[in-house]
């Protein structure tokens, strides 16, 4: 296509993640000479106490800038196949948009649909990348836009940007510095493939993990585990499936937690076996872990020197085993 003709794009993404890549095309698109002429996203969803349906933050964006939004359930009907079609694209976009596009679809638009994928390909393919880099202890990580194919995030990669992985990072904090590299890099992949000068790299499947689905089960913590891992569990599940023990006064959640130590320690894993106004320190395997916000059943989110003057206090005692 001529580099003067528009690039007309379909955007396809539902959370926030994907929704710094759509603002990101928004904000460019008068000086990189391309359009959204539609958004696709996941249907709306029951959220909250009253189980109201919420659009996703993709949605929200496209609406307000009077982008129209189509929300198929999938594409196993043709009529929903042939409305991608009408729409003409040049290329569409997909950033976490939770459906697994079928050939069919992809061959849509005429240049084909590039993914915005938060790994630095082939490292990690798959749900949740962000998280199992941070489980794994990765020191890098970082955004990859590849063409995509029938297979699951294994197309030929157009383009990287790396990020480091610092010691205390949640998996919430690696999302809000990848999530606006990735709108970037997009605007520069979207630029480079519309003059005709993308240099597409095949990826060493060898080198592939994948990143399975997160569920909430996970977040059961195992105070036998090595202090170091465990610490890197539950910055990877923070905020979301979220950390949990049992003790004494029913579940609790762990907010934040940090290694406190590598020595081994000779109490039995989960043991109480330090206090002060600003962390509880549990024994685990090979090391110690310290506990900073908690919250009990029934309660709010507390600073540990808060959980120790209500009523859950005695959980936590020195010598107490937690954990089941």
């Amino acid at each position: 296509m001529s580099s003067d003709t528009p690039l007309k794009i379909v955007f396809a993404g539902t959370p926030e993640f994907a929704a710094a890549s759509l603002k990101a095309l928004i904000d460019s698109s008068e000086n990189n000479n391309h359009q959204v002429i539609g958004v696709y996203s996941q249907p709306d969803r029951p959220a909250g106490r009253g189980q109201k349906l919420v659009a996703s933050p993709v949605k929200q964006l496209a609406l307000e800038h009077g982008i129209p939004v189509y929300q198929p359930l999938n594409f196993k009907l043709e009529e929903d196949r042939q409305v991608l079609a009408n729409l003409n694209a040049d290329i569409m976009v997909v950033a976490a948009y939770g459906l697994i596009l079928p050939k069919s679809v992809l061959e849509i638009p005429k240049l084909g649909c590039i993914n915005v994928h938060a790994s630095l390909l082939p490292r990690w393919r798959g749900a949740a990348p962000i998280h199992r880099s941070l489980i794994e202890g990765d020191k890098k990580t970082g955004i990859t836009i590849m063409q995509m194919d029938v297979g699951l995030d294994t197309g030929d990669m157009l383009s990287k940007v790396s990020c480091d992985i610092l010691d205390q990072d949640t998996s919430a904090d690696l999302h809000d510095r990848l999530a606006p590299l990735g709108g970037s890099l997009l605007v520069e992949t979207l630029e480079q493939i519309k003059q005709g000068k993308q240099q597409p790299e095949q990826q060493d499947d060898s080198l592939a993990n994948y990143a399975s689905k997160l569920t909430k089960q996970e977040g059961l913590i195992d105070w036998g585990t090595p202090a170091i891992d465990l610490a890197r569990k539950m910055r990877g599940l923070s905020p979301w499936p979220g950390n949990y023990t049992e003790t004494e006064k029913g579940t609790i959640k762990i907010h934040k937690a940090s290694l406190n130590s590598t020595e081994a320690c000779d109490a039995t894993p989960g043991t109480v076996i330090d206090i002060s106004k600003d962390e509880v320190v549990i024994a685990a395997h090979e090391g110690t872990i310290a506990l900073h916000n908690v919250q009990f059943p029934g309660g709010k989110k507390l600073a540990i020197r808060d959980a120790l003057n209500g009523k859950f206090k005695t959980a936590f005692e020195i010598g107490k085993l937690i954990g089941s």
